[in-house]
């Protein structure tokens, strides 16, 4: 059965789509630690990050990084937090989440919720960052 981001991958499910490639895809979190708060995948559905072949492993932090830079450009923040849990979904994903402190990549914090025209406002900024 495939995951609920591959399902969002081939469009089954709506995201506010961040970037793509033809192994990867970045989408918002719906329910983001912060605004900005970003999941990156593998287009390969593979449930631990460390079982990735390493040309996919070293690929999707390369991806990532790109994405990063984009959401570090659109939303105030001292750094972009990354975070690799892999228990809650069942495909590999790294959290790219904008932080100010250390307490902000804490799991246990509320999460936001914003509007679906919030999303696609922070979605737009961060494509037209994308460099």
């Amino acid at each position: 059965m495939a995951s609920i981001f591959t399902k969002i991958i081939q469009g089954e499910i709506p995201c506010h789509k961040i970037a793509e490639s033809d192994k990867y895809f970045a989408f918002l979190d719906i329910s983001p630690l912060a605004k900005g708060h970003t999941l990156v995948v593998p287009k390969q559905e593979v449930d631990y990050i460390f079982n990735l072949e390493d040309d996919i492993l070293s690929g999707l932090h390369l991806f990532a990084k790109k994405v990063a830079k984009a959401v570090e450009k659109s939303v105030e923040c001292k750094r972009i937090g990354v975070a690799v849990i892999g228990l809650e979904v069942p495909h590999t994903h790294i959290h790219l989440v904008p932080i100010n402190n250390i307490g902000d990549l804490s799991f246990d914090n509320p999460k936001l919720s914003l509007s679906q025209e919030e999303m696609a406002e922070i979605a737009e900024s961060i494509r037209k960052n994308l460099e």
